[in-house]
């Protein structure tokens, strides 16, 4: 006796939950290898549980020798939550801009060792601040809290704002009436790979600055790709901020060479935008070494003499 369709299909074994990454453009990526989350569920509308995965060999957020996630990785990890949260959870609507106002992170080293397999995360986040206009979210303030294993991995907190696409228009056409350049953008001459923490040249996004003052504070000038792949994921008018805290990092690894630094700790404040094509000056600020062999590094933006981003980084050197 044969049976019915739907006694065929009540027949049938349950289909596996299976995982996927999220909408990458919930996360404001091009590109769906770029997307590191998985999943979303709302606790109470003010607390969310995330998770994720990163993948054992990216091609750029892992350490040097390829046994590590890179620290960074934890900040993209960071961005791209509060992001998706304000889109499928607050409501902003696709369309709207981000502006990264400030992100920190904080992670033991040795819990970002890649192991056999793609590391699976949770990540809770919780929204301290909302601040609504027209009853969309304007700007948010945000903790999170990354595990790995049920393990702590990192902990850290940011807070962006949302622009509407009119309001940014407006914006970005006044930042476009600028004074003509005093001096030329400089051409990309990037520092050697190794100095800045990273196996290959076209990842180094600084460059020796010229007619730099001996003995003053060390300094570079931001020269990224603006075909990498991953910095710059999708287009826009204005250099991304894990471009600058890439830059930071960089700069931090350079004044530390030939020793290897590891940002295992990051505070990082943006004042303003950085413009694409004009000249940004990344100077290291202050250095000060800890016990042990931990060292933190301080390192500014500045752009058409104004700052541009400040970054705190604290790890250990090798």
């Amino acid at each position: 006796m044969s049976l019915t369709t739907a006694e065929a299909r009540t027949a049938l074994p349950a289909a596996p939950r299976l995982t996927s990454t999220v909408a990458k453009e919930y996360v404001h990526r091009d590109s769906v290898a770029e997307v590191f989350l998985t999943g979303c569920d709302s606790r109470d509308g003010m607390n969310f549980a995330l998770t994720g995965q990163w993948p054992r060999a990216h091609t750029m957020f892992r350490s040097q020798d390829g046994t590590s996630h890179d620290p960074l990785q934890i900040a993209e990890t960071f961005r791209q939550a509060g992001i998706y949260v304000s889109h499928v959870e607050l409501g902003v609507p696709l369309g709207h801009n981000f502006v990264m106002s400030s992100i920190t992170y904080t992670a033991d080293p040795e819990n970002l060792r890649i192991a056999s397999g793609p590391t699976d995360f949770d990540l809770d986040t919780r929204c301290t601040d909302i601040v609504r206009r027209r009853g969309i979210a304007s700007r948010v303030a945000f903790e999170f809290a990354l595990r790995r294993g049920g393990r702590s991995l990192a902990g850290g907190t940011g807070q962006i704002s949302v622009i509407p696409p009119a309001v940014y228009n407006r914006l970005r056409q006044n930042s476009a009436a600028q004074p003509p350049l005093t001096e030329p953008h400089p051409a990309r001459n990037p520092l050697p790979p190794a100095m800045v923490g990273r196996p290959f040249t076209t990842d180094v996004v600084l460059s020796p600055a010229p007619g730099a003052a001996p003995g003053g504070s060390p300094r570079w000038l931001l020269t990224p790709d603006l075909d990498h792949p991953i910095l710059f994921d999708h287009k826009g008018d204005h250099v991304p901020g894990m471009v600058l805290l890439e830059a930071a990092r960089q700069a931090a690894c350079a004044v530390m060479a030939p020793r290897t630094f590891t940002p295992a700790a990051a505070a990082n404040d943006f004042h303003q935008y950085a413009e694409l094509d004009r000249p940004c000056w990344i100077e290291v600020t202050r250095v000060e070494h800890e016990s042990g062999n931990m060292v933190t590094v301080e390192v500014t933006g500045h752009q058409d003499g104004k700052n541009v981003f400040t970054s705190v980084l604290t790890g250990p050197v090798d």
